[in-house]
């Protein structure tokens, strides 16, 4: 289905961007991409091919998107946050970039960084504290808030966010076998949290 207001700009050869949106420069966008309304990219930015931005997106500065990354609408994705290929952010999740804020304190020099690595999953209003490390293919609950690192493929809920699972890659809880219903991929617990077998 066409949208005549998604358009290639100059500078981005096969991405579709709506009217609405602005990029600033410098940044890139890979292939494949489109950013819908009311988007912000802002200087520095690097974004990988195939993405997809839902309403009301802001990127940066300095940040770096992974391909395939799909990140609903109202996701603000500040300075320090890393998002390796394949993440899903849900509608309205937030990423923090300083852990104790004050209007009237400035802190930004205190920012701290925040690694969300491949294939994991956000779920809608979750929040996730800086300065820790989300696991591969970890799948985040709905409105939880994440106040510490992740292990790769583990489930987590809650306020504070604790394990309540573990997460194939193909997005099915896993039971006490370790194996996936999906795919039938099986599962070992490992020192960062679970690895394919």
């Amino acid at each position: 289905m066409s949208n005549p207001q998604m358009q290639e700009r100059a500078g981005f050869p096969g991405v579709l961007i709506h009217e609405s949106s602005y990029v600033d420069s410098p940044a890139r966008i890979g292939v494949g991409t489109r950013i819908w309304h009311f988007c912000h990219v802002l200087p520095n930015t690097v974004i990988g091919e195939g993405c997809s931005f839902g309403q009301n997106v802001v990127a940066g500065p300095d940040v770096t998107i992974g391909d395939r990354c799909k990140i609903q609408n109202n996701v603000s994705i500040y300075k320090g946050v890393t998002l390796e290929d394949g993440v899903f952010c849900g509608p309205s999740c937030v990423f923090t970039n300083v852990n104790n804020p004050r209007a009237e304190v400035q802190r930004m020099d205190e920012a701290r960084d925040t690694l969300v690595k491949r294939g994991a999953s956000i779920g809608a209003n979750a929040t996730i504290v800086c300065g820790h490390t989300l696991g591969e293919y970890c799948f985040i609950a709905a409105g939880a808030v994440v106040t510490g690192d992740v292990p790769a493929h583990a489930m987590m809920a809650g306020v504070p966010a604790r394990r309540i699972g573990w997460m194939s890659v193909a997005g099915a809880k896993l039971g006490d076998d370790l194996v996936c219903p999906i795919d039938g991929s099986n599962y070992r617990e490992g020192a960062n949290g679970l690895e394919r077998v």
